[in-house]
């Protein structure tokens, strides 16, 4: 089956709305995102698409986000299985703030220009403290992730960042420091800020298997090494951590977030 998800905008709203209500479903679609459809020629070649498809036997759903009623109504005609994904919220909304809605197109997509910036910065931010290279900013930091390398410490700055304007350093913890007694030196400071990731070390060892194959670095022992002297510091100097296996870098954020009381900057 092919799903497609349909905006006057990025399509990014149309695609988690529509993936959401997908994974409630054991069920293998091919996705496709058509973005800025704007005008009604655009819509009536969208819908023939969908024709050609229909006559050739495949099956099609249509998760959209428009704003023109106009084009709305072509996107509606064209597809017995197309979805409005604002169409049942807004009458209620209204209702309830006392206001009619004001769709217009890109309005949805938005974001106020200072928190553009701010994301901006952010992910400048994360960028130029990634992975410990830059320390002398940390004191700038809203939170630090602490990690062995490859347990998603970049990932995850760079989501929190790019998502939430949160500026998020992070340092690689390693085997000189498992060497030496409490936390480095550069880290003591900033203790309020630390949120230490880890994994499982049989995951650990396929994620480096795959950049560095038979080394030292990547064998099942220094994996197993590494995870057990790193939560060991988690613990000894009470540093909240998280366990990364089985999350995505989305999960991983929402929960970091939520443990460390950080604030999100809203569009």
């Amino acid at each position: 089956m092919k799903i497609y998800f349909v905006s006057d905008g990025t399509a990014i709203t149309a695609e988690v709305f529509g993936s959401a209500m997908l994974s409630f479903f054991d069920v293998n679609v091919e996705k496709e995102s058509v973005p800025f459809l704007t005008t009604v020629d655009q819509a009536r070649g969208f819908c023939k698409q969908l024709q050609e498809e229909d006559e050739r036997g495949d099956n099609t759903l249509v998760f959209f986000t428009i704003s023109d009623p106009e084009i709305r109504a072509i996107i509606e005609s064209g597809n017995s299985h197309s979805y409005n994904l604002f169409g049942d919220l807004l009458a209620p909304i209204e209702k309830a703030l006392g206001v009619p809605a004001q769709p217009q197109a890109q309005k949805a997509h938005g974001m106020k220009q200072g928190v553009y910036d701010s994301r901006i910065d952010a992910v400048n931010y994360a960028l130029a403290n990634d992975d410990g290279v830059s320390i002398k900013h940390f004191d700038e930091a809203e939170i630090i992730l602490l990690g062995v390398s490859r347990s998603g410490k970049t990932p995850t700055s760079l989501y929190l960042a790019m998502q939430y304007g949160i500026k998020t350093a992070n340092y690689p913890l390693n085997e000189d420091d498992f060497a030496s007694v409490g936390l480095p030196a550069v880290l003591r400071p900033h203790r309020a800020k630390l949120y230490g990731l880890t994994i499982d070390p049989n995951r650990l060892h396929e994620i480096r298997t795959g950049r560095m194959a038979a080394s030292k670095y990547a064998s099942p022992r220094q994996c197993r090494y590494e995870i057990d002297e790193v939560e060991a510091i988690y613990r000894q100097e009470r540093i909240p951590f998280l366990n990364t296996t089985h999350l995505s870098v989305e999960e991983i954020s929402t929960k970091v977030m939520a443990e460390m009381h950080l604030r999100r900057n809203r569009s």
